[in-house]
């Protein structure tokens, strides 16, 4: 009796193995890099249609259709990528989702895609570098008197900051664009997986990289849900400048109570990438002489949220601004935009005016849009020239 019932459960036990073993999905890979191309895979049991739609299209283009295995696993291949760092999206019976088999995502504002990156000598420093040599990224509220609340910025310190007590290091100020807040650079745009290669290889100077939260309406980013928080996309000219106040009131001086920096001029640096390029440029007509190393990106004189408003400045305004930097000295001015940049021919307008007052200065033209593509490898090529 007892040998029987240790049969049955036996019996038992293997049967429920076996309906397990033949209910289990293999795993899906995607996206699978190969020298075929890249495939793209999703499972989607009861889904009519699948596609797939990339940061390598153009604008306009159509969904790339996805075809339905006997598996129920939707695959599509497109054709080898150049080196970089892309995103795409799945579209799911009309509903755009993330790839379930890709745990990498950005955030752009609200919006999450999933990315991946093709190897090569353009790309080698979007990717993580090796556990010991990386540095940390921390959330930071400070309190904004300027501003009138306490706010969120992300701070990027170099591997080993903690372990040497005694070394100052030099700080950038990081600016994101329009719709972006204080995780943009950090998701988006690698900044501290770029730093952490540079600094590895050498080519860039140990420091240490702030990125604030540029809405002066916001305290953080919405993400955080925190009740009240407005919407990036309200900011105004009197926001900006409120902004661009508390840059130098506030958040400088907070960094400098609390890192070990190197609190002069010639151990700053600022960049900022559309929006955040009028501020970079805003910041330094109406404070010059804080930062030795000006970078700002996709924009022109005249800060984005304040052409042809009521803060808007005329010639002589902008002649004596240019002529405030230019007095206070500063070691590098690098502009960099993409030739088909909405604001390229406001960027060419910028290049002209700096040779005009006779300022030293780098304009860095490559191809493409106002996209991070731009921006991320702006970042790897001016961090190279910062504080040497």
């Amino acid at each position: 009796m007892v040998l029987a019932l240790i049969g049955c459960l036996t019996a038992s036990t293997l049967s429920y193995a076996q309906e397990i073993a033949n209910t289990r999905r293999a795993r899906i890979v995607s996206p699978e890099i190969t020298a075929e191309g890249i495939t793209f895979r999703m499972r989607a049991d009861y889904a009519t249609t699948v596609s797939l739609s990339g940061s390598w299209q153009a604008r306009g283009d159509k969904l790339i259709e996805m075809t339905r295995g006997q598996d129920l696993v939707w695959s599509v291949t497109i054709p080898m990528l150049d080196p970089d760092l892309y995103y795409y999206v799945f579209n799911v019976d009309g509903t755009n989702v993330c790839d379930p088999a890709n745990a990498s995502l950005n955030r752009d504002g609200t919006t999450y895609r999933n990315i991946f990156i093709v190897d090569g000598a353009y790309s080698e420093d979007f990717k993580d570098a090796p556990t010991s040599v990386r540095g940390n990224v921390t959330a930071v509220w400070y309190d904004s008197p300027t501003i009138g609340s306490k706010r969120k910025m992300m701070v990027y310190t170099p591997a080993g900051y903690e372990a040497d007590k005694k070394t100052k290091y030099p700080v950038l100020y990081l600016l994101h664009g329009g719709g972006g807040d204080e995780e943009a650079w950090s998701s988006m745009g690698r900044a501290t997986q770029i730093l952490d290669n540079l600094i590895a290889k050498g080519k860039a100077v140990p420091m240490l990289v702030v990125m604030p939260n540029g809405n002066a309406n916001q305290t953080c980013a919405q993400i955080n849900d925190i009740p009240g928080e407005g919407s990036s996309m309200l900011n105004n000219d009197m926001q900006s400048d409120l902004y661009v106040t508390s840059l130098i009131k506030d958040i400088i001086p907070y960094i400098d109570s609390h890192y070990r920096t190197i609190a002069k001029k010639e151990g700053r640096a600022i960049s900022g990438l559309s929006m955040g390029g009028g501020h970079t440029i805003r910041t330094n007509y109406l404070f010059p002489g804080y930062f030795n190393y000006i970078c700002p990106q996709s924009t022109g004189a005249h800060p984005h949220n304040q052409k042809n408003s009521a803060y808007a400045f005329d010639e002589n305004a902008l002649s004596n601004y240019l002529e405030g930097i230019k007095k206070a000295g500063y070691k590098l001015f690098w502009l960099g935009c993409g030739d088909v940049d909405p604001w390229y021919a406001e960027a060419q307008e910028f290049d002209k005016l700096l040779t005009a007052h006779g300022m030293p200065h780098t304009f860095y033209v490559t191809g493409g849009g106002h996209e991070w593509k731009n921006w991320r490898h702006y970042l790897d090529t001016f961090a190279p020239l910062l504080f040497k």
